[in-house]
């Protein structure tokens, strides 16, 4: 089968569209089927996407993408499915998307891996907010072959619009990426780890004042933040790394423990508890927050901790600070769970099932 797929941003870019389905490229061509990729926002648009100023290049960048999206239409007859990850355009309705299924009449499968129906404004997006057209997933559900959803809670919502709904989560590549586990018994300082872009550091101020607790009294350790931009925590112990691709793994090994926070609200139960995901496929145990998929991903005292008060969150470092026996149990525990449920090779019969 000839694949295309309408996706928002350069390959290998974004974390969404890496462990979504870039991961699976290869495995579609072993078995026969040609897919190309198309993205929206070219490389120099991206690199300057979330910086400040720019705006007549991002202007010129953003009307570039949809003139390439205009002439792929073209192409589009000759494809016998386009997948389209979480939007063909990033503002304004889903003219291409009804183009693609109601008058080409082509099999469109929708993936999408947080609740983007609603509004999530940030500084770094607040203009284009306005634009984005929310609304316009329901339509996409609706006009989708099939709906490919990161969580049951994003099928729940799809299957209000369409029946065809298939939970596919956000997986790890185990085998060629992830594919190293933390020693927690190797000598060095203790580190306490979070990683995440600019959307989601603002997670971290429900964490803040436990670690400047800690360190009130003492305890030795390192908190490492790797993201896209330095977070302003009032944190001695405050680590920041920029997030590159090529050390992506080295960089995430020096945690002995990850945290991934989040408030409870309708944006957080989108989430695909990705955080806790790569730092369990590590050996490294998660410490999450009680909402959406992280209670699914993570079995409290068997793989990681749920922490739902700053007590518990409290509780939970100190004792994994204190007992690297104990971090090593839950690590081989945590990474049992991805490599059984949450890893590329376990997830690839229901990928290709997409496309059925």
């Amino acid at each position: 089968m000839r694949l295309l797929f309408l996706v928002p941003y350069p390959p290998g870019r974004a974390p969404s569209q890496r462990f979504r389905f870039e991961q699976y490229l290869t495995t579609l061509t072993a078995h026969g089927h040609r897919y190309r990729l198309a993205p929206f926002l070219s490389l120099a648009t991206w690199d300057i996407l979330y910086q400040p100023g720019h705006a007549v290049t991002k202007a010129l960048g953003i009307l570039g993408g949809f003139m390439r999206r205009v002439a792929l239409l073209f192409a589009v007859p000759a494809y016998d499915f386009v997948f389209v990850h979480r939007e063909a355009a990033p503002i304004g309705p889903p003219v291409f998307e009804w183009l693609i299924a109601k008058v080409l009449r082509k099999k469109l499968i929708y993936d999408f891996d947080d609740a983007i129906w609603l509004a999530n404004t940030s500084e770094a997006n607040k203009v284009a907010a306005g634009l984005k057209w929310h609304h316009k997933v329901a339509d996409i559900c609706r006009w989708a072959y099939k709906n490919s959803c990161g969580n049951a809670y994003l099928a729940a919502y799809a299957r209000q619009f369409n029946s065809q709904a298939v939970v596919n989560p956000t997986t790890i590549d185990t085998v060629y990426l992830h594919n190293r586990v933390r020693d927690q018994a190797a000598p060095g300082r203790l580190v306490i780890g979070w990683t995440g872009t600019h959307s989601t550091l603002k997670y971290l101020s429900q964490v803040v004042p436990v670690l400047a607790k800690l360190e009130a009294e003492g305890l030795d350790f390192e908190f490492r933040v790797i993201s896209n931009q330095p977070p302003n925590l009032p944190l001695r112990s405050l680590v920041f790394l920029p997030w590159r691709k090529a050390t992506e793994i080295a960089d995430l090994l020096g945690f002995h423990v990850g945290l991934m926070p989040l408030e409870d609200d309708p944006w957080a139960q989108g989430k695909c508890a990705f955080k806790a995901l790569q730092y369990m496929a590590l050996g490294i145990p998660a410490l999450v927050s009680p909402v959406g998929m992280n209670t699914e991903v993570v079995e409290h005292g068997r793989n990681g901790y749920v922490c739902a008060a700053p007590a518990e969150w409290e509780a939970s470092l100190r004792q994994l600070l204190a007992d690297a026996g104990l971090r090593q149990q839950l690590g081989q525990a945590a990474r049992a769970t991805i490599e059984q449920r949450y890893s590329v090779r376990a997830n690839t019969p229901n990928f290709l099932q997409l496309f059925s």
